[in-house]
């Protein structure tokens, strides 16, 4: 098993590089990075433009140079640059990295990040890892129960349906559950917004943020009230639909598995139900509800939760990544990136390592995996 986990931490490496490459050659080629908003800028305001630069002591120097407009006009390789003193277009991009060859920027990017120094945000004055750790506890508190919540519900609701296939229970928890599958995540916190947040009928819970403005004066008990206070509507709107496939995922699991020879060996030989059930079944049943859970972490901790983030202005992780991709802030974009992307790829070496605690039979190297 030692030489399995080496494997994949090995394997890790190659997979970072390559998804990191692929992503810095689409926003290389992208249009608008942070040089040509600069620019439009300048010609917006036509006033001055601040650039910041960083001496190697790490001091910073801000210096503000008026916009000159050539007589002229000149070749470039931004769009809307004819007319800028060519000085200037050099001096942002030195203030922005681009000075220097893509594949020159792309090697020391690795280089960095190999200490996990991620660099500074071109806008927000902080660097990419105090950005990141600002903003985790937001994504972190939505994804853990959020993801908690939703695997308490869907597999004793799955396993339940499964034992019960066909009834009149069955069937109405199927209707729920698509009711819940249908209705977008975003579309139903509208709707507790409406209802619960002051919309236009009750008034019990608060709209926006993970905490009160006075929650550094109350007591540690209500502390914990007021933070799951303002956590009740978020994680429940993504709660909403994130049980239903987990559900059937669980119930068909357990009804394949419910109907193989051993389990039916297993009753002949007059074992009670819940010790075939939870004692054969559940075992089996729950290494393909196992496999799914770092998918599902993941996407519910980077993905699901951007539109939840923005609705009920939780400043998270989502919320960040989507913003810097929006305004080309690419030590932003690509520290997160790296982050999530390795965070990804360990989880899904956890989720290995739990299907041999659950069955032990299991041999990842026996496989060649």
């Amino acid at each position: 098993m030692l030489n399995y986990i080496f494997k994949r931490l090995i394997l890790i490496i190659p997979t970072l590089l390559g998804i990191l490459a692929v992503n810095f050659i689409i926003i290389q080629a992208a249009p608008g990075g942070p040089v040509e908003k600069a620019i439009a800028q300048i010609k917006g305001n036509d006033v001055s433009v601040t650039s910041r630069f960083t001496s190697s002591g790490g001091e910073q120097l801000q210096s503000s140079q008026s916009t000159q407009l050539s007589s002229t006009s000149q070749d470039s390789k931004y769009r809307g640059s004819q007319g800028i003193d060519p000085d200037l277009i050099k001096e942002l991009e030195k203030q922005y990295g681009f000075d220097k060859p893509p594949l020159e920027r792309f090697i020391n990017m690795l280089k960095n990040y190999l200490v996990f120094d991620f660099g500074e945000s071109f806008y927000k004055d902080k660097s990419v890892i105090d950005l990141i750790i600002e903003k985790l506890p937001v994504s972190i508190s939505l994804g853990l129960w959020t993801t908690l919540i939703v695997y308490l519900i869907s597999i004793p609701l799955g396993i339940k349906k499964a034992v019960r296939d066909g009834s009149d229970f069955d069937i109405f928890t199927s209707s729920l559950i698509i009711i819940g599958y249908a209705i977008p995540g975003f579309l139903f916190a509208i709707f507790l917004i409406v209802i619960f947040a002051g919309g236009s009928y009750l008034d019990i819970f608060p709209l926006r943020g993970l905490i009160s403005d006075d929650w550094e004066n109350l007591s540690f008990f209500n502390k914990i009230i007021d933070y799951f206070w303002h956590l009740t509507l978020p994680v429940l709107a993504m709660v909403i639909g994130g049980f239903a496939s987990l559900t059937m995922l669980t119930k068909n699991s357990f009804l394949d598995e419910i109907n193989k020879q051993y389990v039916v060996t297993a009753r002949a030989k007059g074992v009670s139900e819940k010790k075939v059930l939870y004692g054969h079944v559940f075992r089996n049943a729950m290494l393909i509800v196992v496999s799914g859970f770092p998918s599902a972490f993941i996407n519910i901790l980077f993905t699901s939760s951007l539109l939840i983030e923005v609705i009920f202005s939780l400043d998270g992780l989502g919320l960040l990544g989507f913003e810097a991709a929006l305004g080309r802030d690419y030590p932003v974009v690509f520290g997160s990136l790296y982050i999530f992307t390795l965070l990804g790829l360990t989880i899904k070496l956890i989720s290995d390592l739990t299907y041999v605690m659950i069955d032990p039979r299991i041999d990842f190297e026996a496989r060649g995996n």
